[in-house]
């Protein structure tokens, strides 16, 4: 029989694995070709922090290798960015004119950095922190330059102040609100993040509003950044020396290449739970540019999970469906524990449990609802996350072992092993 055609758009960690896990069910279903923008093969992008702080090298990241992609027949495509998907044709263009059809079609474009509407922020030495192009630049102007301002309080703007800072600059840490990780830690653990740091030598502006990046207009670094003009939290127009300026102020689903060609995007590419798009059953998409339920999921595990249902799909077996995920988050700096998973927050009707020692910097809470728990901050101690994240994921009651859910899974084992008969 011959092969039906397969044709992935985006190169990164989504979407191979989503080929892993359809060349594990159906491996000889597909021609299979792939177009990447960058001109790298699959590359973990987690691991970009622990290489701008000199912890690991680019090579020690790949994920699939060019003898992968050769292995199993891949025709692959790199530094090619697709920039127009023919629908009625069944077929992409590439930048360079190249072309190829399909029977089905992966998306996987991942997602772009927002980078505030500011002047100034085609200066050089400004940078939207994302691929290995950024990481080496930045590793590079930390060989050449002393003073980095970093724009973004969250996970991506932390790990890159660390490694920046490892690597011998002085960095200052701008963030909108008064709480570093807002989006993942309540007050209380975002202050312990926030000494934690301080006392390692990053400098921090909260509540601080960039007005405007200033760059130098004559002699050997003209054209380049200089400083970040900011309005602080008590309303002052403040300037700091800034030789390079890392944007980390989050990010947006890649979904230009989708709008063109006419597929529905809200918050990303509307997805089913097979992970088809609602517009083009033959047309599917995972990763950070897909949107399910109305998320946008940026975390790894929900994009693997999202492509072991896609391949399932891909492979004519349809047996998988996609309903949504509970996530959690860590921070990639070494020697800082912290874990944030689902509802940590609280709010009506939900009751928290709450252990603090703020001399040791531990901190955790748990926030429960009709007797499951629903949210989990931790800081310091992190060794029950993953046992927290499955009850959240369970959905199980937490009644029985209640006592004992803010010591752990040990107490609560052993308290359930002593009421048994």
């Amino acid at each position: 029989m011959k092969k039906l055609k397969l044709v992935m758009v985006g190169n990164g960690m989504a979407g191979v694995r989503t080929l892993e896990e359809l060349l594990k069910i159906a491996p000889d279903l597909y021609d299979i070709t792939v177009f990447g923008a960058e001109p790298h093969p699959n590359y973990n992008r987690i691991l970009l922090s622990p290489v701008l702080a000199g912890e690991q090298t680019l090579d020690e990241i790949v994920l699939n290798p060019l003898a992968w992609y050769a292995e199993h027949g891949i025709t692959l495509h790199l530094g090619q960015a697709v920039t127009a998907i023919d629908r009625v044709r069944r077929r992409v263009v590439a930048a360079d004119g190249r072309t190829a059809d399909y029977d089905r079609l992966l998306i996987a474009t991942g997602s772009t950095p927002f980078v505030p509407p500011v002047p100034g922020t085609d200066l050089n030495g400004v940078i939207a922190y994302r691929d290995i192009a950024d990481t080496t630049a930045m590793i590079d102007a930390a060989a050449r330059y002393r003073q980095a301002v970093v724009i973004g309080g969250g996970l991506l703007g932390l790990e890159a102040a660390n490694g920046l800072m490892r690597r011998g600059m002085q960095v200052t840490v701008l963030h909108l609100v008064d709480t570093l990780m807002d989006r993942q830690l309540d007050t209380v653990a975002g202050g312990l993040l926030r000494r934690s740091l301080t006392e390692r030598g990053l400098h921090f502006l909260l509540g601080a509003q960039t007005q405007a990046l200033l760059g130098h207009d004559t002699g050997p670094d003209a054209g380049r950044v200089r400083a970040v003009q900011l309005k602080n939290s008590a309303g002052q127009i403040v300037e700091l020396p800034a030789d390079l300026v890392v944007m980390a102020a989050g990010i947006r689903p890649n979904t230009a290449l989708a709008e063109r060609a006419g597929l529905r995007c809200e918050r990303g590419i509307v997805v089913t739970d097979t992970m088809q798009t609602v517009t083009d059953p033959r047309i599917y998409s995972v990763g950070e540019c897909a949107a399910h339920r109305g998320i946008a999921y940026g975390l790894v595990a929900p994009l693997f999970e999202q492509g072991r249902v896609c391949a399932t799909h891909l492979a004519e077996v349809g047996i998988g469906r996609y309903q949504g995920s509970a996530v959690s988050t860590k921070l990639k700096v070494t020697g800082i524990d912290l874990f944030s998973a689902g509802n940590f927050s609280g709010g009506p009707g939900t009751e928290e449990i709450v252990m603090s020692d703020p001399l040791a910097g531990v901190y955790k809470k748990l926030v429960i609802q009709d007797e499951r728990l629903v949210g989990a901050c931790l800081y310091g101690d992190t060794l029950d996350g993953s046992w927290y994240l499955q009850l959240l994921r369970e959905g199980r009651p937490i009644t029985d072992i209640r006592e004992q859910l803010m010591f752990g899974e040990h107490a609560a084992r052993l308290a359930q092993a002593g009421a048994q008969p």
